[in-house]
């Protein structure tokens, strides 16, 4: 059985991790361009000014500016986003690079600030609007689907700022708006729509750091946020049906499973409750239209009091997506018990788990994790589902020969590869697969080029330096085989 013969194989992108032209043909300041370099024991940093005096805080993909502050751009601070891999001139290479692998499907997002510069324009960009125009034109030339994510971390600065990241329910019609906009320029070039980039990653930011404790007030900053977040989502799945009957319109979860570590019931239910707040509580939201019971307990734990309103629980039950769509790199393991083995990856942190390998970057390999995920979310929910980030983040070195030999990457892939074949023998509807970073970008959670997820080698290192030359890796090529045989062929 295994995959269907419209199964959509590709990979993944995000605008601010490939385009650079941060400044280019009237596009505006988002988050991520006042975002600076890290590395794994290094955190990014916002950098902004308070009272004209340039400060900067520890970033990570999704978060806000301090309020009242002022994003600035520091001179003597690397901005990974401003150049990128340069993807808005070498759009055309790279596109047929992916038709040469045979992609289906290429999920890419839309810089908010190309089509709106500050966000609160009358009228878009024209230039933005003309770019994304000609690379989905490019994607249909060689028969590949777009994958469109809306808003994949990168605010407007100036929304930001203004509305105090999502504190406000101006953001709301901003950003339909923005979809708006997208849904009647694109009608007829994209099908395939993502509301959010994992959602649900402004509450697992505060539940994988420990420093984080029940009732902080970050958290009525995260619900809220969320909430506001959920109507926006809501309102442009219904516009997009309008304007289309055809769109198809998903929602997009970080993928995160936990182990609870020991049979003690203290575990068990702790993990239980981890996955309601970090993963369902938004999945249920998004795809059954209403919050779910368990959400008052959270808000309760936590001392939340949200804005809300009939009419967006109105809008919840009228803007359902019609496709679950997630990211999964990894599992973590959950006690209640003191234990001294602890690892992080991923906007998370646990116990290390006994039965599992991890990279330097403290990631589980977990593909049985993929499984169970799978089969867990697809009996929860019964809609379609696509995987839509998936990769090994890893140091490649070129050869003598300037050939990149990623084995290991191919490991990965094929035991992940693996498990979705069992899981869609079991019963998931299981429609669609993209890889994350499909070509070398930019990582969102150190801002290195030297972690590397790609089919596709860029020449470019952590600080900048590099021809930006493109040189496929042997993945390259099993890749191709393994979307020719329709996932058939893993061989190396």
């Amino acid at each position: 059985m295994a995959f269907k013969k419209d199964f959509l194989w590709g990979g993944a992108t995000a605008a601010n991790q490939i385009e650079g032209a941060y400044n280019v043909d009237g596009k505006g300041l988002s988050v991520t361009d006042i975002t600076t370099a890290g590395a794994p024991n290094h955190p990014r940093y916002l950098t902004y000014k308070v009272n004209g005096k340039l400060e900067k805080k520890p970033s990570a993909p999704g978060a806000g500016l301090p309020k009242g502050a002022i994003g600035a751009i520091d001179s003597n601070e690397y901005y990974p986003s401003h150049v990128a891999i340069d993807f808005y001139h070498h759009y055309k290479e790279d596109i047929k690079m992916f038709a040469d692998m045979g992609f289906k499907v290429f999920r890419l997002s839309i810089a908010w600030t190309r089509i709106f510069p500050k966000g609160n324009e009358d009228k878009p960009n024209q230039c933005g609007l003309n770019f994304y125009r000609k690379v989905f034109e490019e994607c249909k030339k060689y028969g590949i689907e777009p994958l469109v994510t809306i808003s994949h971390y990168e605010d407007p600065l100036y929304l930001s700022e203004k509305y105090n990241d999502w504190q406000n329910r101006g953001m709301i019609d901003m950003y339909v708006k923005y979809a708006k906009t997208l849904f009647e320029e694109y009608k007829g070039l994209v099908k395939y729509w993502l509301t959010f980039n994992e959602i649900n990653s402004t509450i697992l930011m505060l539940t994988g750091n420990n420093n984080v404790e029940k009732g902080d007030k970050a958290f009525q900053h995260a619900y809220q946020k969320l909430h506001y977040q959920f109507v926006a989502s809501a309102k442009a799945v219904k516009l997009a049906h309008q304007i289309d009957s055809n769109y198809v319109v998903g929602n997009m979860i970080l993928g995160m499973l936990d182990y609870s570590l020991t049979p003690d019931p203290k575990d068990v239910l702790a993990t239980r409750q981890l996955m309601e707040q970090g993963v369902y509580y938004c999945g249920d939201v998004q795809v059954k239209g209403k919050y779910p019971t368990y959400a008052k307990r959270l808000w309760g734990e936590h001392n939340v009091h949200l804005d809300i309103t009939q009419d967006d629980l109105k809008i919840f039950e009228e803007g359902k997506v019609d496709l679950y769509t997630f990211s999964y790199y990894m599992t973590t393991t959950v006690t209640t018990h003191k234990v001294n083995e602890i690892v992080g990856g991923n906007f998370s942190s646990g116990v290390k788990n006994p039965y599992l390998n991890y990279s330097e970057w403290g990631w589980a390999t977990d593909p049985i994790g993929l499984q169970n995920f799978l089969e867990i979310i697809y009996d929860r929910y019964e809609i379609p589902i696509m995987i839509v980030e998936n990769g090994l983040g890893a140091i490649d070195e070129l050869s003598e020969d300037d050939k990149i030999h990623d084995d290991y990457r191919i490991d990965y892939l094929s035991q992940h590869i693996k498990a979705m074949k069992t899981a869609v023998n079991n019963g998931v509807n299981l429609i669609g697969y993209t890889t994350w970073g499909c070509i070398d970008c930019i990582s969102a959670g150190t801002g290195q080029m030297a972690k590397r997820y790609g089919f596709i080698y860029v020449d470019r290192d952590d600080n900048g330096n590099g021809s930006l030359d493109r040189i496929p890796k042997d993945s390259f090529y099993w890749y191709k085989k393994v979307i020719s045989s329709n996932g058939k062929n893993l061989c190396k």
